[in-house]
């Protein structure tokens, strides 16, 4: 069993985000530094000898060698100096903070790394004290949440997660690397990769949703995307999965809140996302500031050493969370600054963020304790060899190329790359028919505060992104439409109390109009970090314009931006469709108006499902069956609530298209397995419609008697297809027994021997064929069965 104890010896994440993250242009700060005296040319320290990097050099020495040859060189002080990440600015006001004193910092040692920094030629000028300055001559490593997107913003992760399309989702984080690399930095913190199934919680915006399954495959394409094929290219970054731990599953869905689950849950649910990531490569991930079962993860040793760094094998640098060293303190585990960080380093943790306690308290600690001294060498170790992957002290001016910069930079290929995100995560809700719109329509009323807002599509974590980059969901209707009569009414702000006398200027347009689209949801500053929402609501005044327009009998499409599941009863029925857009970046507009007039077939997936209340929540899909199941019959004692449905509102899955797919010929290989074996399951799927669309088939499994109770669905495969009118295509799922693995009563892992269900269709909900197979041997295992991607091919069929 794994023992979530605390040992104690002898992002927000990158998060600086108590605001929300807005654009920040960093050429202020370089001109305003341009006009001082040069901090490179001052005080030059005087060098008896060439640094230890260079004398490293000069022996022919790279790689680990190198980084080792410097560490045994290298004082405590210079060795905590490499655990040591600053603020160099705000995240609304980058390199605000780089003053002398971090040059003089810089000089003697005492940091390895700065995070809320950007500019390539403005780092160029730190990184080169770093290398020429110090003693050590190692290099820095500049940082920023570059989460999706640099300055080309993509749609937040749950819509890239609602695309079920892990080559679009590495496509955009290559971009995103891209540009973040042209502009200095070497370190993103991200994928966020927490598995989220309370809507409440803010950060569900973050990730891939509720499965983890999906949220395996997204964050291991992201990791790809980021780091690319080697990362020393100078046109990548070092990805960071995070938060290890549970963060998802705070109680109540209240942000950095205790996560009170059993190990099952634990390494079955919340752990996958984070092997996948560490087998795709990592080269960091970071802690999560909350504690389970009241061991903070900053400090469990059990979890990060004898688990991630063990079992696992990660070798990458482990970094804390904004603060959470000091943090610890306020868990009620460490009295004191050094307490908190012993806590800290003994568990494993490589590189503190912000608070300092590594360089300013450790010395005296560490130099006491051999224990923790080793500690100390294996972290610094980790932290450099992280830089030597990167090539930086083969090449540390590699990522200052001003020109590159401004050439990369939104580019014209990545908005257009932008735009092919945008069409792949719009998710169609409900559909009457009224969907797609004639583009012929004559008068068109646009109504709602978020149709013409620019800030809101970039998200909470924005990093460079500029609401000045954003075509807002008016002006891309109005660009499709140069010929029609465009009406715009905002009727209701997006938080603010409801002005009856807007929402009467609303309607009064919605009357005279031949087409309504009804924008509404949440702005960008409702989900995100710390915006954790008690109900999950659409906004009172938000609801209060919708139900009026819904009044007036007119045919109404709903487009929704939010950053989670919404409870959308209260108009759901009353809507004649409704498309979920989320937060689709910089190209929103041309992207939302492509699919409302049908340019576009739809062809996102939910990530996650939508609840028919807050009561609801959290409503998850793989949970399950319990000794008396869900029944809709009210006469009977079972789990449910008395006064709603035993269904979410929307499944897991669940996305219409404007066309409709059928499913037969299913084919399944073989009829049984043993270690070591694989089954393959193939269905044909047909586009019966009149137009080309994108379906997503997706394989679900359960296993329907177990030592332990199984989940009613889990997904175990997914395949995004576009057919043209009358195409069929064939795919195929090859599974393996160990897919089927779960954490037994001993807390480890294994397939049990005997049948397996398994479900294809368009949605959870929406199942087309069914089969079963048999797992003829149990045996162990060691691998997270969500982690494991599912080979899928697609046969097309010639028409």
């Amino acid at each position: 069993m794994l023992a979530l104890a605390l040992v104690i010896p002898g992002s927000r994440a990158g998060a600086s985000q108590a605001l929300p993250m807005r654009a920040q242009d960093v050429s202020d700060r370089a001109n305003a530094l341009s006009d001082q005296p040069d901090p490179i040319a001052e005080i030059q320290p005087e060098q008896a000898e060439p640094t230890l990097a260079a004398q490293a050099t000069e022996e022919g020495l790279s790689g680990a060698e190198r980084v080792d040859f410097i560490l045994e060189r290298m004082t405590t002080a210079e060795k905590l100096g490499q655990l040591h990440q600053m603020a160099g600015g705000r995240s609304k006001n980058l390199n605000s903070r780089i003053d002398d004193g971090e040059y003089e910092r810089i000089r003697n040692g005492l940091v390895g790394s700065y995070l809320h920094v950007a500019g390539a030629e403005f780092l160029g000028e730190l990184q080169q004290v770093a290398i020429e300055q110090s003693r050590h001559g190692v290099p820095l490593l500049f940082a920023m949440d570059v989460v999706h997107g640099y300055r080309t913003i993509f749609p937040v992760p749950l819509a890239m997660g609602a695309t079920f399309d892990d080559d679009i989702v590495q496509e955009t984080a290559r971009v995103a690397g891209d540009e973040a690399a042209a502009a200095g930095l070497h370190w993103t913190f991200a994928p966020m990769v927490d598995i989220a199934r309370d809507p409440r919680w803010g950060r569900m915006v973050e990730g891939a949703g509720e499965e983890p399954y999906l949220g395996s495959v997204m964050s291991a394409a992201q990791v790809r995307g980021f780091q690319g094929d080697e990362l020393a290219n100078g046109d990548t970054i070092l990805a960071t999965a995070k938060h290890f731990g549970a963060y998802g599953a705070g109680i109540g869905g209240r942000d950095y809140n205790s996560a009170d689950i059993s190990e099952r849950t634990l390494k079955e649910v919340y752990l996958p996302p984070f092997y996948a990531a560490a087998q795709a490569g990592s080269g960091s991930m970071m802690v999560a500031f909350n504690d389970i079962a009241g061991v903070p993860t900053t400090a469990n040793a059990a979890l990060l050493q004898d688990l991630l760094r063990g079992e696992w094998g990660y070798d990458g640098v482990l970094l804390s969370d904004w603060n959470s060293v000091l943090e610890l303190i306020n868990h009620g585990v460490a009295e004191t600054r050094a307490d908190a960080g012993a806590l800290a380093l003994a568990a494993g943790v490589d590189m503190e963020m912000t608070s300092g306690i590594y360089v300013d308290d450790m010395l005296e600690r560490v130099e006491g304790d051999p224990a923790l001294m080793a500690a100390l060498n294996a972290s610094a170790r980790r932290v450099m060899m992280a830089k030597d992957k990167l090539g930086l002290f083969d090449d540390p001016m590699a990522y200052h190329d001003g020109a590159r910069e401004e050439a990369v930079i939104l580019s014209d290929e990545h908005r257009e790359i932008a735009r092919e995100a945008a069409h792949k995560a719009m998710v169609l809700l409900k559909n009457d028919g009224t969907l797609p719109l004639s583009p012929a329509s004559g008068t068109v009323a646009i109504i709602g505060a978020l149709a013409d807002d620019d800030s809101s599509p970039l998200g909470s974590w924005r990093a460079q992104g500029k609401p000045e980059d954003v075509t807002t969901v008016l002006d891309g209707i109005r660009d499709h439409l140069p010929d029609a009569k465009v009406t715009y009414v905002a009727g209701a702000g997006t938080q603010e109390e409801a002005d009856d006398k807007e929402i009467a200027k609303a309607v009064k347009a919605a009357r005279r109009a031949d087409s309504v689209i009804l924008v509404i949801g949440e702005d960008y500053d409702l989900s995100g970090e710390a915006r954790s929402r008690s109900s999950i609501d659409i906004p009172a005044p938000q609801l209060a314009l919708a139900e009026a327009i819904l009044d007036t009998g007119k045919p109404v499409v709903i487009v929704l931006m939010n950053g989670r599941a919404l409870n959308l009863t209260p108009v759901s029925d009353k809507a004649n469709a409704i498309l979920e857009t989320w937060m689709l970046g910089i190209e929103t507009g041309p992207a939302v108006a492509d699919v409302l007039f049908g340019a576009v077939s739809p062809g996102g997936k939910l990530p996650v499902s939508f609840p028919r209340a807050t009561g609801q929540a959290p409503y998850y899909m793989a949970h399950n069956a319990t000794g008396r199941p869900a029944d809709p019959d009210l006469s009977k004692d079972t789990a449910r609530y008395m006064d709603l449905p035993i269904t979410p509102l929307y499944a897991f899955g669940h996305g219409l298209s404007y066309t409709e797919f059928s499913y037969d010929g299913l084919a399944q290989d073989v009829e049984s397995v043993g270690e070591g074996d694989r089954v393959s399951i193939s269905v044909a799927v047909t586009n019966e419609g009149g137009m080309t669309a994108d379906e997503v088939v997706q394989l679900y499994v359960r296993d329907p008697l177990a030592l332990v109770a199984r989940p009613v669905q889990e997904l175990r495969g997914f395949e995004r297809i576009t057919l043209t009118p009358g195409q069929s295509a064939t795919v195929t799922f090859t599974l393996s027994p160990d897919q089927l693995a779960y954490i037994g009563a001993d807390g480890e892992w294994g397939v049990e021997a005997g049948t397996i269900d398994y479900m294809i269709g368009s949605a959870s909900d929406d199942i087309r064929v069914t089969g079963s197979f048999e797992i003829t041997d149990s045996y162990s295992t060691d691998i997270p069965a969500a982690a494991i991607e599912t080979a899928a091919t697609v046969e097309y069929q010639q028409q």
